[in-house]
């Protein structure tokens, strides 16, 4: 006989009986369940508190701390700027490159003076010459009430050059040579007196090159005349102790006349041949006449044995030397052309010592400003939110090396 289905609500599911499970020679145990919280539990909780007080302490505090500071206590500070290059007008001329002082004049270029004057405004001697002139700790320590961006006035120059390096940035670039220099001060008044006076600073160090320059300009274009002269004196001096010692002005003149006896003396012994010749054949060996002119031959032919003896012209045993013309014209050559060097070189460092002297009465190197100081309208800074942002940073980032370190540390243990 079938039992009858009860009817089942729809949507509801039937509850299904569940069999016991048959396990044969076991008997039926109660397993107790032990429920205890977990270990370390209260160590994580306290782990965690105290990262979040090392956050608080260590990052949300000093940055509250901070944006007090940048924002109530930091004073506002002002820039002013000035750019400028050096400037060089030397220009080698003709008589420098003759005398060899195109080396002196434009041995110093632009490139050089830049960077003169880069490592010039960062010394402690502009320093203080700036100090001096405008008074920098008067000016940078204003704000007495700020202990971070104000100076002390009564610190040392060693701390006012440390302050410097905050205060002034100094730039050069190397393919335009121009430099730049920025200056801040908590007044836009005194932050344009600052680079005025490092302007007029570097202008005064430009020109005490310049002065240096020129006087050894002048120096050696002085010493090269000096030179010179004293050679000129000296082929002078040789040239008249030549004359007076050879009782001769100008032996080529003098040549050109003993030239003119030979070949006169030469004329006069051709035609006394000719006659010779004539009388031998018109008249006999023993005529008086016929001997006259052999004796006359023979004296002419004397004469031009001697004088060109004496012009160093003669050959074989009777001819002779030391004051030969031969001799003497050679020797005055050679003093004739080392007084025309020592003349020509002297005319070259006269040149050179008067245009040394007209350098000198010019400026030659000057310092030419683009950008003239600058007054500044609104303060840039300090940045406020940068610096904050960038100490968060820091902060955040230590806060996190430190928990990180902490947690491994307690881990190994």
């Amino acid at each position: 006989m079938s039992i009858p289905e009860q009817s089942i609500p729809e949507g509801v599911v039937p509850r299904r009986k569940r069999r016991p499970a048959l396990v044969p020679d076991a008997k039926p145990e109660v397993d107790r369940v032990d429920v205890r919280p977990p270990v370390g539990m209260a160590k994580t909780l306290r782990r965690h508190r105290f990262a979040i007080m090392g956050f608080v302490a260590g990052v949300l505090v000093p940055v509250l701390l901070s944006a007090m500071y940048l924002w109530i206590i930091a004073s506002d500070q002002y820039v002013s700027e000035v750019e400028f290059a050096v400037r060089n007008e030397n220009q080698a001329s003709a008589t420098d490159m003759m005398s060899g002082l195109s080396m002196i004049t434009g041995a110093q270029s632009s490139a050089s003076d830049s960077e003169v004057l880069y490592s010039y405004f960062n010394s402690q001697d502009l320093i203080e010459k700036v100090d001096q002139a405008v008074n920098l700790r008067d000016i940078w320590s204003k704000p007495a009430f700020d202990p971070v961006y104000s100076l002390d006035p009564d610190g040392t120059i060693e701390d006012l050059a440390d302050y410097w390096e905050n205060m002034v940035k100094v730039t050069l670039d190397s393919r335009t040579n121009i430099v730049g220099i920025r200056a801040l001060a908590f007044d836009p008044v005194d932050a344009q007196r600052i680079t005025r006076a490092i302007y007029a600073e570097g202008s005064a160090m430009i020109n005490r090159l310049s002065d240096i320059a020129r006087e050894d300009m002048i120096r050696y274009a002085r010493d090269d005349l000096n030179l010179a002269t004293e050679e000129l004196r000296q082929a002078r001096a040789a040239v008249t102790d030549f004359r007076n010692r050879n009782q001769i002005v100008d032996p080529s003149m003098d040549t050109m006349g003993q030239m003119g006896i030979v070949n006169n003396l030469q004329s006069q012994l051709a035609a006394a041949m000719v006659e010779m010749d004539m009388l031998r054949q018109t008249t006999r060996a023993d005529d008086i006449r016929v001997q006259q002119a052999e004796r006359r031959i023979e004296v002419i032919n004397q004469r031009i044995a001697e004088e060109r003896n004496k012009m160093g012209m003669a050959s074989g045993p009777d001819a002779r030397g030391g004051n030969a013309y031969a001799n003497l014209v050679g020797e005055f050559e050679r003093l004739t052309v080392d007084r025309e060097f020592a003349e020509q070189t002297y005319t070259a460092a006269l040149a050179a010592f008067n245009s040394a002297r007209t350098e000198a009465g010019r400026q030659s190197r000057y310092l030419a400003a683009h950008v003239q100081p600058t007054l500044a309208e609104r303060s840039t800074f300090p940045h406020r939110g940068a610096t904050l942002i960038l100490l968060a940073l820091f902060l955040v980032l230590i806060w996190s090396v430190a928990v990180l370190v902490a947690y491994s540390l307690k881990d190994r243990k």
